[in-house]
């Protein structure tokens, strides 16, 4: 039986920060706590980044929640919080932030990983950025549900 539980898992257009996630996620049974911010840079394939946003299916919020549960049950002992934002973002915004805590720094590490490397892969959320140059990419469009 999993002693694991998911303390957050949502798709949100407010700020985020990891401050919130260690803090949800962090008990005095925790050796470790894990946490990780994917940042908005200025840059991107070599191209200056003007400004970007993201959007997300209707069902991202439920997919996320999906993929933080699977991650809680590999892992045994492990406090997961995981939010993606959406909608319009600045260069320095956190676009994900993700935290694991768990009594050992490895299953911390390792659920962390696998908790971002997931919500990337498989949560149906889409990124436009504009570049300064004037042109537009969407990236993470093979994420759109049949």
């Amino acid at each position: 039986m999993s002693t694991s539980e998911v303390v957050a898992a949502t798709v949100s257009d407010s700020a985020l920060d990891t401050e919130t996630a260690y803090t949800g996620v962090w008990t005095p049974e925790a050796g470790a706590v894990v946490t990780f911010s994917g940042i908005v840079r200025n840059h991107d394939g070599g191209k200056d980044v003007r400004s970007l946003g993201y959007s997300a299916h209707p069902t991202a919020t439920a997919v996320i929640s999906d993929v933080a549960a699977r991650i809680a049950a590999k892992y045994d002992g492990v406090r997961i919080w995981a939010a993606h934002r959406t909608g319009p973002l600045e260069i320095g915004d956190a676009a994900l932030v993700a935290a694991v805590a768990s009594a050992h720094r490895g299953t911390a590490f390792a659920a962390c990983s696998e908790l971002v490397d997931t919500v990337k892969a498989e949560v149906p959320i889409w990124k436009e950025q504009v570049f300064a140059d004037g042109t537009v990419e969407w990236v993470g469009v093979s994420n759109a549900p049949a």
